[in-house]
């Protein structure tokens, strides 16, 4: 199949892109570079900078007649979407509904969405949350990704679209930059590699529900396979604080760091973890890649000075 990747240089995105290529599918990647690398992008696929705003992406699914759109692109930084909402519903919203205009005009008739499932549910009133879970985001960043889906679920109505939102809890692993794309495990892998000493907010008993890229990866395979319209959580149902994940990558990369408290940041989620019981119930999906395995893996990655290409 012919694959448009939106965001195919960007951290899930390229890690994406090269498996669909692996699974001989054509890939064709846009991403404006703004927080993505070009080094990211797969040799093999077809690239074009540009911003996914921009009316021209309608030539690029013609001109490449694409059968399913990988939609990864967005504004992704929480902080920036509380100080920022209107550049966030820009680029994630407006920018959303551009891409699927140009699929409708185009007559692609399947998307898949990478949405969120840390930010989309809010406080969480039971642990894991399922897909039937109150969705109160708290940032405009949850709350442009949920009106995507609810665009998303116009569309599959409407237009009779496929379209398979995939809710990811907090994804790590290599490729991870510690500013645009940050996650805890990148920005203290980062900064112990380095030598330095990271600062974990409150008293770090906040809890994630961290899923390795490579599992994320299998799930958006098995998702272009999926029949009809559906929205799944991709995450381990599991939790771990941010002092576990300081704790493990010190073990890994810096042995001698000292573990530094800062104030608590005002209106962070206490606990965010999700069911995917949903997801392997339907598409034989489960998390394969545990904690200690995943967090290796990335230190590993720091090491190797790839980091930053």
């Amino acid at each position: 199949m012919n694959i448009l990747i939106t965001g195919g240089a960007g951290f899930i995105g390229s890690h994406v892109a090269d498996a669909l290529i692996a699974a001989g599918h054509s890939a064709v990647i846009i991403d404006d570079l703004s927080t993505g690398l070009k080094s990211k992008v797969n040799e093999r696929a077809t690239f074009y900078r540009m911003d996914i705003r921009d009316r021209a992406v309608e030539d690029i699914f013609r001109r490449h007649s694409i059968d399913v759109v990988s939609h990864h692109a967005a504004q992704m930084d929480v902080r920036r979407s509380v100080e920022d909402p209107e550049f966030d519903a820009s680029v994630n919203i407006a920018g959303s509904l551009n891409i699927l205009e140009c699929a409708r005009r185009s007559g692609v008739k399947k998307i898949i969405f990478a949405s969120t499932g840390g930010a989309i549910y809010g406080e969480q009133v039971r642990f894991p949350a399922d897909e039937e879970h109150p969705t109160n985001p708290l940032s405009p960043y949850g709350i442009s990704k949920l009106s995507v889906e609810k665009y998303l679920s116009f569309y599959s109505n409407v237009h009779h679209f496929t379209t398979i939102v995939l809710r990811y809890a907090n994804v790590y692993g290599p490729r991870q930059r510690p500013d645009g794309e940050a996650g805890v495990v990148a920005i203290f892998g980062e900064k112990m590699f380095k030598g330095g000493t990271p600062t974990i907010n409150g008293d770090g008993t906040q809890t994630r529900d961290f899923v390795y890229v490579e599992d994320v990866v299998r799930a958006n395979l098995l998702a272009l396979n999926c029949p009809a319209s559906e929205t799944f959580n991709v995450g381990t149902g599991k939790e771990h604080d941010v002092n576990f994940i300081f704790r493990e990558l010190k073990r890994h990369l810096s042995p001698d760091c000292a573990e530094h408290h800062g104030p608590a940041k005002a209106g962070e989620q206490k606990r965010s973890v999700i069911s995917p019981a949903k997801i392997a119930r339907m598409l034989a999906w489960k998390p394969s890649v545990s904690m200690d395995e995943g967090l290796s893996r990335t230190a590993e990655w720091l090491r190797s000075g790839k980091a930053g290409r």
